[in-house]
């Protein structure tokens, strides 16, 4: 049985009056910041997030070049620290771009822009999947398996990210002939 002192000392509110939810005020989502910009802001938004995913790679590398270096002990929780922050940074970035191209397919009837949206995001997941397999392969217990693998698997990198580049040309390209 729950005393009335240990219903106040409980952190778990109870359950509420559906007459109080009648009077509480709406919930309201937060307005989307690219509601009426022009295409071309879309587009350099895009371009902003993809330098916030480079910058995540990058801090992704130094990280795992680091987690190597670190010798026999191998200091995995600071390399699972940097690996979770980056994580978090390509699923926020990714969010943002599936919105910026529902938008552009949806509201601003731009299917060719979306499009290339869509292909961004499928080369950067193929470039992460394809960062995270070598990683895991340069780790000590497999280094040195299968060099023709790793090759190919850096090529496949260097590919994707040529890809990314051309795409990221060709949105900037459409998105000035859309205005």
């Amino acid at each position: 049985m729950i005393t009335a002192g240990a219903e106040a000392d409980c952190s778990v509110p109870a359950a509420r009056d559906p007459a109080d939810a009648a009077r509480a005020p709406a919930f309201q989502e937060p307005g989307w910041p690219w509601k009426d910009a022009p295409v071309r802001t879309l587009v350099r938004r895009i371009e902003q997030l993809q330098a916030e995913r480079a910058r995540a790679f990058g801090q992704l590398e130094a990280a795992h070049r680091q987690y190597l270096q670190s010798g026999p002990q191998h200091d995995f929780s600071r390399y699972r620290s940097t690996v979770h922050e980056v994580t978090q940074a390509f699923a926020a970035a990714s969010h943002e771009v599936l919105a910026l191209e529902a938008e552009l397919a949806g509201p601003r009837a731009q299917p060719l822009l979306a499009g290339h949206v869509r292909s961004l995001q499928q080369l950067e997941q193929t470039r992460l999947v394809t960062v995270a397999t070598l990683q895991l392969m340069a780790t000590p217990e497999l280094a040195a398996q299968d060099a023709a693998r790793t090759h190919q698997l850096k090529l496949k990198v260097i590919k994707a990210m040529e890809a990314i580049g051309e795409v990221l040309q060709d949105l900037r390209f459409e998105a000035e002939s859309a205005e």
